[in-house]
């Protein structure tokens, strides 16, 4: 699963078209939110959302960092006029979030609901199932509060209908309690059937039926986003706050919104010596990990993957877009390019290769004029033709190329290529 955060605003909107049918009509949450950008101002919103304008309001930054009451960055309880002159102040500002530097363009504006009880819910996914993690002292510091969070799982097989949740509900009061059951079963449906690996609501309150989700965070699998794409609406996956993408990083984002499979790409250090080009998630994780045990963190240029069997187009683009970044500009003592993965389920590795290369052959000059060496390792399906290919390719080319299968571990690949670069042990 490939997590990745989205707006506060979408997390809510998503929310708001499901949670009538996923409670059976038990809960009613209203999905009063709008977003003010640098293109949609607070005044064009509420020609739309007449509430906007009627309403109390509630105001902050939309941008994936949290603790915004802490950095002055929170507006509650102000009427319309107020809030459109704090959003004319705020907009385009350059401000600090702990050690991170970035420019405020999207704002969450929302009714302001009194909180007369402050509850917490997270769900998380991990191996063995679902957490459920809620408290009845929900808010900002419940970080240092964690003693007062009590966990229950739901294994992956089961139903939430049939998991007992009296242990987490055990706090409340007995008025409540029909009420949170059924709110928490609704949630957890809406967690799990719109592929949610994390969704927290902190705090929310909850009275006479109605859902009150006051902050929420959400990261969805965004692997699953041409399967969900009309659950979920028009989204965006928006970079992390005080990082623009490079103009390669959105090409890629591109590719993959319009793609089934997986295709990432992170620029760590454009003029780093060591690039990996990995085939699936969990493989990236072992690459860049082992770079970094080995030393070279500093060198290491990129991060990322293109997985779930994606077209010998798709991996001619996301390989060229790649090699186009390495070959850039020299570095004294040459580069490695790490071509690899694990044994892959499906993904057909002679046709990825035919993708790759396509584009060694466009860059082989290049290549060479860089003193770049590639290491190949992979496994999976047609992967011996993959290899016998790319490695004779490799040779009409005149790269500097080693090509290795499943019987070659992956760190130790990663070991070896590292090696040959100065300062290698």
């Amino acid at each position: 699963m490939a997590q990745r955060g989205i707006r506060e605003y979408d997390a809510k909107n998503i929310l708001a078209k499901h949670m009538k049918k996923l409670s059976k009509g038990t809960v009613k949450y209203r999905g009063k939110v709008a977003l003010v950008t640098p293109d949609t101002s607070i005044a064009a919103v509420a020609k739309k959302k007449h509430w906007v304008k009627t309403n109390k309001l509630t105001v902050k930054p939309d941008q994936l960092f949290g603790k915004r009451g802490k950095h002055g960055l929170l507006l509650v309880n102000v009427t319309y006029d107020e809030a459109k002159d704090w959003l004319d102040e705020k907009m385009n500002s350059i401000v600090e979030v702990g050690k991170v530097k970035g420019k405020l363009t999207h704002f969450l504006v929302q009714p302001y609901v009194e909180l007369d009880k402050e509850y917490y819910l997270a769900f998380t996914g991990y191996q063995d199932g679902d957490y459920i993690h809620f408290s009845s002292e929900g808010g900002v510091d419940i970080e240092t509060n964690w003693d007062k969070v009590t966990t229950i799982n739901v294994p992956i097989e089961a139903k939430i209908e049939d998991i007992d949740l009296t242990p987490i509900l055990d706090s409340v009061s007995i008025e409540d309690k029909k009420g949170l059951k059924d709110l928490v079963t609704a949630l957890y449906l809406f967690y799990r059937r719109q592929q949610f690996g994390f969704l927290e609501f902190n705090p929310f309150t909850y009275r006479d039926g109605e859902f009150f989700p006051i902050d929420t965070v959400a990261r969805l699998d965004d692997t699953a986003q041409y399967l969900c794409h009309e659950k979920w609406g028009d989204i965006e996956f928006p970079a992390p706050f005080g990082r623009e993408l490079r103009p390669e990083e959105q090409y890629i984002d591109d590719l993959d919104e319009k793609s089934g499979s997986s295709l990432k790409l992170t620029v760590l250090n454009p003029h780093g010596r060591v690039w990996t080009m990995v085939a699936g998630g969990g493989a990236s994780v072992i690459y860049a990990d082992t770079v970094v045990d080995l030393g070279f963190g500093d060198e290491l240029a990129t991060y990322g993957e293109y997985s779930g069997n994606p077209t010998t187009e798709e991996t001619y683009d996301y390989a060229k877009t790649l090699l186009d970044l390495m070959t850039r500009e020299k570095v004294e003592g040459g580069k490695v390019l790490l071509i690899g993965g694990g044994i892959a389920n499906f993904t057909d590795v002679a046709l990825t290769f035919d993708g790759i290369i396509m584009a060694l052959e466009n860059y082989a000059d290049k290549i060479k004029e860089h003193d770049i060496k590639i290491y190949i390792r992979r496994g999976g399906p047609n992967y011996e033709a993959g290899l016998a290919k790319i490695h004779e390719a490799g040779q009409r080319l005149g790269l500097d190329m080693e090509v290795h299968g499943p019987d070659m571990h992956m760190t130790k690949v990663v070991s070896i290529a590292l090696k040959n670069l100065d300062g290698g042990n």
